[in-house]
C-alpha cells in the first residue's frame, strides 16, 4: 500500500505532512506499559490537519484508496488505542486547539477536540464555572476523553464524561461532517447518534468539536484521609457513607504500600501515619458550614466502622497535594508494571474482588498492587513485569477478568478496549452483541479504514 503523500500535502499544507520516521517517533507510542504495547507499523505518514474540512478531505482520500487511518490525541491512553498498527495515515488532532466559547448564560463550553483537558479546565474556571469530571491526565485531548468516555475520581457524584457531552462535530470515515446535538438539554429528534459516538474509541468517526455542559462552581471543599488497619472496614464504610445522604465529590481507596511509593516518587510526604488502608473522601459545598457538616457525618460513619484516624485537609494546597499523590500512582510504579487493568464490579463487591486479586497473586508468587474508585466499583490492579518475564501475564490477567465477570463486572470501566483488551473479549461469549456492534461499524465505515484493529476488531 502506498499513501498518497502529494494529495495529503495539498489538503493540509506542506508543513503538516511528516514522512521521516525520526520526526514522528513520539507519535508512534502512548502510555501503554511496554510489555503489552503494540508495535507501530513501519510505513506511516503523520498528518496534522487544522479543521474538520481538512479531516474530511483526508478521510475521503483514504476511503477511496482504502488506506488505514489512525487517530491520535494527547497519547495518554494505556490500552494501545493510539498506536498505528498498520501502514497508513496517523492523524493528529493537535492543531484543533481552539476554545471557541465559554457560554455562561447556557452553562456550556465549546472546544475543538485537540484542546488539552487542562487548558479547557482553566478557561472554565477563569469564567467562574466548573466542569465536574476529572479523568486524570490534564494533557489528554478533550476529543479523546469523549471517544473513550473517560471516568476518573469525580464519577461518583457527577458521572462520567458521557453525562456532560451535549454536542459533537464528527467527520465520518466516508468524509461527511456531522453536527450532533448542541446547546440543548432536551433532544428526542431521532436515534441518539451523539451518544453512539461517545465511547466509540475512534472507530466510527473523528471527533472535531465538543460542547460540554458546565455547572456553577462550589465555593468550599475539604478532603478527608480516613485510616484503617483493615481493608474490609474501609471498603464497607463506602455504602454506609452513600446511604447517609452525603454524596462526596470522590471516594478513593488506596493502601499504604502503594501510596507511599507514589509519595516517594514525587518527593512528597503522605500525611497519614496510621493505618494500612485509606479512604480519600472529597467533600464540596456552598459554605464552610455545609462542608463541615458533611465531614462530621462521614467521620461518624467511619469511626463506627473501625477507622483508626481521620485527617482533614481544608487548604487548597493541602488538598491538591493529597490528590496528586493519589493520581501519580501509575507513574511511580510504571517501570515495574506489565499492564494496568481496569476492571469494574458492583461497588459493594470491591472488597471481595480485591481479596480474589490477592489470592491470585499468592498462587502465582507475585504482588498485584490494586487501588481504585471505591464509590463506583472501578479497580486498577497493576500486573507486574515478573509475570511477563515468566510467561504468565496473559494467564493471570484472564483469571482476574474471570473473577470480575463472576461478580457481575466487566474488563474495562474507563480505559476502553484499545488493542490490549481485545484478546480477552472471548470471555464475553454473547455473539449477537458483538455482531450488532460490528454491524454499526460497517454502516459508518464500510471499507474499515478508521482505527483498524482497535476497539472491536
Amino acid at each position: 500500500m502506498t499513501t498518497n503523500v502529494t494529495r495529503l500535502r495539498e489538503i493540509v499544507g506542506e508543513d503538516w505532512v511528516i514522512t521521516r520516521r525520526e520526526q514522528m517517533e513520539s507519535y508512534l507510542v502512548d502510555e501503554t506499559a511496554l510489555a503489552v504495547r503494540p508495535e507501530p507499523a513501519k510505513n506511516v505518514v503523520l498528518v496534522k490537519p487544522a479543521s474538520a474540512a481538512e479531516i474530511a478531505g483526508i478521510l475521503k482520500l483514504a476511503n477511496g484508496e482504502q488506506t488505514p487511518v489512525f487517530i491520535r490525541g494527547g497519547g495518554t491512553g494505556i490500552c494501545g488505542g493510539a498506536v498505528p498498527t498498520a501502514d497508513g495515515i496517523l492523524l493528529s488532532t493537535e492543531r484543533l486547539d481552539k476554545i471557541e466559547e465559554v457560554d455562561r448564560d447556557n452553562l456550556m463550553v465549546v472546544v475543538e477536540s485537540g484542546v488539552p483537558f487542562g487548558a479547557m479546565l482553566k478557561a472554565v474556571e477563569d469564567a467562574g464555572l466548573f466542569f465536574p469530571p476529572h479523568p486524570g491526565a490534564e494533557n489528554a485531548h478533550v476529543g479523546g476523553l469523549v471517544a473513550l468516555n473517560a471516568g476518573g475520581v469525580r464519577a461518583i457524584k457527577y458521572g462520567v464524561i458521557r453525562n456532560f457531552v451535549k454536542g459533537l462535530e464528527v467527520v465520518v470515515p466516508t468524509g461527511e461532517i456531522l453536527t450532533l446535538g448542541g446547546k440543548l438539554l432536551k433532544n428526542n429528534q431521532g436515534l441518539d447518534l451523539l451518544h453512539l459516538m461517545i465511547n466509540s474509541g475512534g472507530i466510527l468517526g473523528v471527533i472535531t468539536k465538543v460542547i460540554f455542559r458546565l455547572c456553577p462552581r462550589f465555593s468550599h471543599s475539604g478532603t478527608l484521609i480516613v485510616s484503617y488497619d483493615n481493608r474490609h472496614d474501609a471498603i464497607d464504610s463506602v455504602p454506609k457513607i452513600l446511604q447517609s445522604g452525603v454524596i462526596p465529590l470522590a471516594i478513593e481507596f488506596i493502601e499504604r504500600d502503594v501510596v507511599e511509593m507514589s509519595a516517594t516518587h514525587l518527593g512528597m510526604k503522605w500525611p497519614a501515619t496510621k493505618g494500612q488502608a485509606y479512604l480519600l473522601v472529597i467533600l464540596t459545598g456552598d459554605s464552610e458550614d455545609e462542608v463541615y457538616a458533611q465531614g462530621e457525618k462521614v467521620s461518624g460513619i467511619c469511626e463506627q466502622n473501625g477507622c483508626t484516624d481521620i485527617l482533614i485537609a481544608e487548604r487548597r494546597e493541602e488538598q491538591a497535594a493529597i490528590l496528586k499523590i493519589r493520581s501519580e500512582v501509575y507513574p511511580s510504579l510504571k517501570k515495574n508494571v506489565a499492564d494496568v487493568l481496569d476492571i469494574t464490579v458492583p461497588p459493594a463487591s470491591i472488597g471481595i474482588m480485591m481479596d480474589r486479586v490477592d489470592e491470585i497473586a499468592r498462587r502465582y508468587d507475585t504482588t498485584i498492587p490494586t487501588y481504585g474508585h471505591a464509590g463506583d466499583g472501578n479497580l486498577h490492579p497493576h500486573v507486574m513485569n515478573d509475570l511477563a518475564e515468566r510467561g504468565l501475564l496473559r494467564e493471570v490477567k484472564r483469571e482476574i477478568y474471570q473473577e470480575a465477570i463472576r461478580l457481575g463486572g466487566v474488563i474495562t470501566g474507563e480505559h476502553g478496549l484499545g488493542t490490549v483488551r481485545l484478546p480477552d473479549l472471548d470471555l464475553y461469549p454473547d455473539g449477537k452483541t458483538w455482531e450488532l456492534m460490528r454491524g454499526i461499524k460497517n454502516v459508518f465505515d464500510p471499507n474499515h479504514i478508521l482505527n483498524p484493529g482497535i476497539g472491536l476488531y
